[in-house]
């Protein structure tokens, strides 16, 4: 076979490649409010090398949400703060908290949850840390399930017109075990480099607490707007994220429409033993963490910023009210 013969042959198997790393190269890049382009052009490469079956639309979906996430994410200043039950008074105000201890000496109070195991005050030191200011978006879900070959969830259900508003794209990610919203973080943080996982729960009371303080209630002003800065108590159904006032450090969600599972197993006693620094929950146990409120609770009982919810980490199904947010265990600034 002459030469000439051999060049045709062999040309046509690698315009296919060709091809291909054409379309990879030449999808426009997303702006970042954060990251310079040079970061953007790395995760853009991550994401081609790793998921090069996927068509060229889905890789840029991925670029897309893992840019619009960090760039989403609150830097949080740690420092240190009293965890747990700090009190209220006997018979407050919902809409009007005022200042801790409200004019009482801190022993006069009555606890903010009557159990949940949140009643041991103890002193906690933060590093800083980012926190995702929305919780996961049902539409974000979607798209990693789909990258790692699994199917919808309730994809039987999602055609009723009667049940559309439980899977708009902007709906909370409602997963189905624990284990697949810390997946989902972990999926972030391998397309990102960066170290992204659930948050702690003593991050995530640090962070509602806007960095520590006694506050009561996770919202702008420490009480509760409702319809502004909370969903109302016969709103019985799931909101799409970020309808309401954050709270002063800019997070959404943390006091009402869907819970965030956070990464700490459950102990009754852990509280007792917490270690000051930075502490990362029991070592094993039988059930996670949740926090915050969802929407078919009563925001002036559940709505706080202390309690605790044990609860299994596997449901039976994919519930709206149950969901999480992203955090990158990282002290320096992106």
């Amino acid at each position: 076979m002459d030469a000439v013969m051999c060049r045709r042959l062999i040309f046509p198997l690698f315009v296919p490649l060709m091809v291909i790393g054409f379309q990879a190269q030449s999808q426009p890049l997303p702006k970042s409010e954060r990251l310079d382009p040079e970061k953007v052009a790395a995760i853009a490469e991550r994401i081609d090398s790793q998921y090069p079956k996927l068509s060229s639309a889905l890789r840029s979906q991925m670029l897309d949400t893992v840019v619009r996430s960090l760039d989403e994410m609150v830097f949080i200043e740690g420092g240190e703060f009293e965890m747990g039950d700090f009190g209220a008074p006997c018979d407050f105000d919902q809409t009007n908290m005022g200042t801790w201890p409200y004019g009482y000496e801190p022993d006069e109070l009555c606890p903010i949850t009557p159990k949940f195991h949140d009643d041991y005050l103890h002193q906690v030191r933060l590093s800083n840390y980012y926190l995702a200011s929305y919780q996961t978006r049902l539409g974000d879900f979607d798209l990693f399930r789909t990258s790692q070959g699994l199917p919808l969830f309730d994809a039987e259900y999602r055609d009723r017109e009667d049940l559309q508003f439980r899977y708009r794209e902007n709906n909370p990610a409602p997963p189905k075990e624990w284990q697949e919203g810390k997946d989902y973080c972990l999926w972030l943080g391998q397309l990102s480099d960066y170290p992204v996982d659930l948050p702690t729960e003593a991050q995530w009371e640090y962070a509602a607490r806007n960095r520590g303080q006694y506050v009561q209630f996770p919202t702008d002003t420490g009480s509760l707007d409702y319809g502004r800065n909370i969903p109302r108590d016969e709103d019985t159904d799931i909101h799409p994220v970020g309808q309401y006032a954050p709270n002063p450090l800019g997070l959404y969600d943390m006091a009402g429409n869907a819970t965030d599972w956070v990464n700490d197993w459950d102990d009754p006693d852990y509280y007792r033993k917490s270690p000051a620094d930075n502490p990362q929950g029991p070592i094993t146990g039988t059930q996670k963490i949740r926090r915050g409120s969802n929407y078919f609770e009563s925001g002036w009982q559940s709505a706080n910023t202390v309690r605790r919810w044990a609860d299994k980490p596997e449901q039976d199904g994919y519930y709206p009210g149950t969901s999480f947010r992203c955090a990158i265990q990282l002290d320096q600034k992106l």
